[in-house]
């Protein structure tokens, strides 16, 4: 909603009497507030579907919907969530301010009101809100720029991994050694940067709320997939990674593009920080409760116990260290825990500093299934 002065700020003001109303009306638009009168609720909620508001005054007690379930409704619809209700009631009753509160109302005002203090509280909610307003406005746009800035950034690095690719071939198939050195340290570089860039987006996309798609999904299929896409870095790691299979069919409700990069991350993961001749396992089968699961297992280096309080959150290096020069970003299982938390999934971790680790994951099985 654009921006306007307090002074011109828009009030929609509902009470089922019309004496009050004209009290309220006449003290704040004589103060260059702008007010939209509603006598009950039905016709405050179709006054609000007619034009926004910064602020409502709400009375609490009105014949029909009453000033609780004016509010809830206003509370559940996205375009009104964020207008601030101030209610006004005769009845100085703390629990019926309490249900005032618990319902959605940000302040509580008792009949007769005093001018000044009534006055006082909507210039200090209309000042917060925007405050709000320009503090979301701000972060809207911070992402909006970050956003074009790593797409930009992707692209170039993409490039520039591509030419520095054929350069270190091209430095292999000479023999010179320090151009060889050379070549394969822009090459790490860019590739990290890359890998960071991607991260990134990855993660605005989630935070966004990109949503979800459920769908039947095997979780074999999806699985086997990944699998797939991680047996070369497994390989040339001398790792084996294998999937195993517990039970057969598991149909389970999910977004499968979601799914499938929750299990690259954590499957990416396990390869990363795993030193060479160990084994990776994921098992997909039948959890408790009808649920589907699956289980990333390393035998990796584990997480300590300061690890599993930092596990899940943004940019945090934990104590491993990639066995193979990888990039690490930090953001991969914060991606993992949104992702599943979106999908209704549940996401735990098994751990031993040292003896390796098992994520758990699991989701609702799909209708029909048993």
């Amino acid at each position: 909603m654009p921006h306007r002065e307090l002074s011109s700020a828009r009030i929609l003001v509902v009470d089922d009497q019309e004496t009050n109303l004209r009290v309220l009306g006449d003290m704040l638009g004589h103060l260059g507030f702008e007010i939209v009168p509603a006598l009950d609720g039905e016709q405050a909620l179709r006054r609000l579907g007619e034009r926004q508001v910064d602020l409502i005054l709400l009375d609490v007690l009105m014949p029909g919907l009453d000033g609780f379930e004016v509010c809830r409704r206003i509370r559940a619809n996205v375009a009104w969530i964020d207008i601030p209700i101030i209610f006004l009631s005769a009845a100085d009753d703390k629990s019926l301010i309490v249900r005032a509160l618990e319902s959605g109302g940000v302040d509580y005002v008792t009949k007769p009101f005093n001018a000044a203090e009534l006055l006082s509280r909507v210039r200090t909610h209309l000042a917060l809100k925007t405050a709000r307003d320009r503090l979301r406005q701000l972060a809207e746009d911070k992402d909006e720029l970050l956003g074009i800035l790593a797409h930009d950034l992707k692209n170039h690095l993409g490039g520039m991994l591509m030419s520095v690719q054929l350069l270190h071939e091209k430095a292999k198939s000479i023999n010179d050694t320090r151009f060889q050195r050379m070549a394969a340290n822009i090459l790490r570089a860019t590739d990290q940067m890359l890998s960071f860039v991607k991260e990134f987006l990855a993660n605005s996309e989630v935070d966004h709320g990109r949503p979800m798609k459920f769908q039947p999904v095997y979780l074999h299929d999806v699985a086997s997939a990944v699998v797939q896409r991680h047996a070369e870095h497994a390989s040339r790691k001398d790792i084996q990674l294998a999937l195993e299979q517990s039970a057969e069919g598991v149909l389970v409700d999910a977004d499968r593009a979601a799914l499938e990069q929750v299990l690259d991350n954590l499957i990416s993961n396990a390869l990363k920080f795993s030193p060479p001749g160990k084994k990776v396992r994921l098992v997909v089968g039948e959890g408790g409760d009808n649920r589907g699961e699956c289980r990333v297992i390393d035998e990796g280096p584990g997480f300590t116990e300061n690890d599993k309080q930092q596990i899940f959150r943004r940019y945090r290096r934990l104590s491993a260290r990639p066995t193979g020069g990888e990039p690490s970003t930090g953001l991969g299982l914060s991606i993992v825990k949104k992702l599943v938390h979106d999908m209704r999934g549940e996401l735990n971790l098994e751990s031993v500093a040292g003896q390796g680790a098992t994520f758990l994951l699991n989701f609702a099985r799909a209708n029909g299934t048993s």
